[in-house]
Order: structure tokens, then sequence, then C-alpha cells
């Protein structure tokens, strides 16, 4: 596929990430730190942030699918997820962070399950990291 057909589709995905929601203007602060001397900064953060968040949710699932539920460790992952998806512009994902901080504050393992289980953040992301891969790799 010719670059400019690659630019033009990554930036339709990308404008409907905002539209959507899915990115704030903390993403765009991150394409302005991209310049000729560093070209494939922002793919390269992306990329670190998708492998990360993917070992981290990973490891989320195992500790929700155990019998007594460990909110320290939970939180951990969540904060480290929280602060990941805030310095990429990931909105979704922050937020969705925040409630789920929330249900650990609680000790609420069903709200944790629900949270985690239920939302639309984790499915979508794993939807446009697919996308986004697929134009970044190219």
């Amino acid at each position: 596929m010719p670059l400019m057909a690659l630019r033009e589709r990554l930036n339709v995905l990308v404008n409907s990430m905002f539209l959507e929601g899915l990115l704030d203007q903390q993403f765009r602060q991150l394409q302005m730190l991209q310049d000729a001397s560093s070209p494939g900064f922002v793919a390269e953060v992306i990329t670190l942030f998708c492998e990360d968040s993917e070992r981290m949710l990973t490891e989320l699932t195992k500790l929700l699918d155990q019998a007594v539920v460990d909110y320290q460790k939970v939180d951990a992952y969540v904060h480290q997820l929280k602060g990941s998806s805030s310095s990429v512009g990931a909105q979704n994902v922050k937020l969705a962070c925040i409630q789920f901080k929330q249900f650990c504050e609680e000790n609420n393992k069903e709200g944790l399950g629900i949270s985690f289980c239920g939302s639309s953040s984790t499915s979508t992301y794993n939807e446009k990291r697919i996308s986004l891969s697929g134009v970044l790799v190219r």
C-alpha cells in the first residue's frame, strides 16, 4: 500500500478514536513530540503501550480468577495501567481504570468482575490495537 494511503488510513483511524472518546489531547501532545529525527516515535510508544497493557490485562485476569482476590496487587496493576494510558492519551482506558480502582478500594470482587468483563474498554482496546498495529507495521 502506498505511503500516502497508509497515512490517510492512520489519520482516519486516529480521528475516529477521538470522536469515540478513546483518545484525548494527551495523544496530540505525544504526536507533537515526533519529529524528523524520530519519525517512528509515536508508533514505538503506542506499540510499547499495547504490549504492556496486554501483559497487565493478562495479570489482572489471573488475579481476578483467584478465589481470594489480592486487592493490593490488582490496585497496583490498575494504577500502572491508568498511568500509562494517561500518558498516551488513551482516555477510555484511563476512565475504566478510575472506576476499577473504586471497586478495589471497596474490596468489591463482584464489581471488579463486572467492570472488567463487561467493560467495552477492553474489547474496544483490542479492536483498535489490531487496527492500529495493522497500520503501524506497514
